[in-house]
């Protein structure tokens, strides 16, 4: 398995993100398997290694689990896609006929950190939103469900 120095200095950020969210969120007093997010931070692009399309998260997922890795890490990878794509979506992109959004707080928290990374650039909720309306459009899906995860996340950190 190999990705190229870009892919892999993205994920690195990624998981320095994720462990900074992490650690707002413990200090929150809730509980979350840290090592599990600062591995799919490192992981959750394994599948750029294989393609860059939006396939790469199904195919991390498969990656993973052929090399034994635990299955909630594998679902790390396998719905951090996006703001997470549900069913219909799936269908209509041609991925596996199943919901790909992130459903535990550990997978949620590397969603939404990758998607304020940028390249290897921390970014903010606005940008993220401007990024998404400008590739998708101003009305895609995608732009409330990482509006939808932000409010979670800060809530749960300000709570």
């Amino acid at each position: 398995m190999g990705c190229n120095e870009k892919i892999i200095q993205h994920c690195r950020v990624v998981s320095e993100t994720v462990l900074d969210i992490a650690e707002s969120i413990l200090e929150s007093g809730t509980i979350i398997d840290l090592e599990l997010v600062r591995l799919g931070g490192l992981l959750h692009d394994i599948g750029r290694s294989i393609t860059s399309d939006i396939n790469h998260g199904v195919e991390g997922a498969r990656l993973l689990r052929e090399k034994g890795f635990p299955e909630n890490l594998a679902k790390i990878a396998e719905r951090h896609v996006g703001a997470g794509i549900p069913l219909k979506e799936a269908k209509i992109l041609g991925l596996p006929a199943k919901d790909f959004l992130p459903q535990t707080l550990e997978e949620k928290i590397v969603c939404y950190a990758d998607k304020l990374v940028s390249g290897k650039k921390v970014t903010d909720i606005e940008y993220v939103i401007n990024d998404f309306a400008i590739k998708l459009g101003p009305d895609h899906p995608s732009i409330e469900r990482i509006k939808k995860l932000h409010t979670e996340i800060m809530s749960i950190i300000n709570s």
